[in-house]
């Protein structure tokens, strides 16, 4: 496989919404431009070292941008890019990090009402929520062991205090009114023509059928006769310890 000098871009292998049997499970998928992956640090561990942004680069695999960092020691690693940090910036990630944008720190030592971003919900583990474009969560409050967050959907969760996450929001908050203008950018992007569910036969479809041009007559489906829109797949038990307010 293809890497870069660095070692941090390798080409992304495409599958095409096939799964390792080789049968469609995503369907309207394929025929992509050749793309390569950016390793980002979801982690950020190497602290207590200070680190320079080389470069800003567009990531065709994510929303945000991303931001190119050059250790002392002269390691390289991407990391998403927060909207405030420039060319040149210096980053820290470590427990005497400053509170500005771009730099790592527990969520125990982040002030109340702070805008954060990459946020992991089990120490060590990596960064799971918050890595969207334009997105940012804040810390609402804390007891002896968690913090409470805010997130983009509105729920409120406690995290530990020993879990990571990054000052700021996220950069690239214009994305969400971007549009693709044309076919052909949906090509590029891997996505296929899709076709609706009442524009085909009742035999490949349940919304199929009907004289005319009918509706859906139900409640939305997936052709496998699934729910297609608005049901719940969270499983309680795992979560609902952790979650202070529910999202909806």
């Amino acid at each position: 496989m293809k890497t870069s000098k660095n070692g941090l871009k390798k080409i992304l292998i495409k599958h095409s919404g096939r799964d390792s049997k080789g049968h469609v499970s995503v369907r309207s998928r394929g025929g992509r431009h050749k793309r390569f992956y950016r390793t980002i640090d979801w982690k950020r561990d190497k602290r207590d070292s200070s680190a320079v942004v080389k470069a800003i680069e567009y990531d065709p695999n994510r929303s945000c941008n991303v931001a190119l960092l050059q250790y002392e020691d002269g390691e390289m690693r991407y990391i998403l890019h927060p909207l405030e940090v420039k060319v040149g910036d210096t980053l820290y990630a470590g427990d005497k990090a400053l509170i500005e944008a771009g730099h790592a720190m527990p969520v125990g030592n982040i002030p109340i009402g702070v805008p954060i971003h990459n946020v992991e919900l089990r120490a060590g583990v990596g960064a799971v929520m918050v890595r969207t474009a334009g997105g940012q969560a804040t810390i609402v409050g804390k007891d002896e062991k968690h913090a409470i967050i805010k997130f983009p959907s509105g729920e409120l969760r406690k995290v530990p205090l020993t879990c990571y996450a990054t000052i700021g929001q996220i950069g690239n908050e214009g994305r969400k009114h971007e549009k693709l203008g044309k076919a052909g950018r949906s090509r590029h992007l891997g996505i296929r023509p899709h076709v609706r569910g009442v524009a085909m036969n009742p035999s490949s479809h349940p919304h199929g059928g009907g004289e005319g041009r009918s509706g859906e007559g139900m409640h939305p489906k997936t052709p496998w006769g699934k729910s297609a829109r608005g049901t719940k797949t969270r499983n309680r038990k795992k979560t609902s310890p952790l979650i202070v307010k529910g999202r909806n």
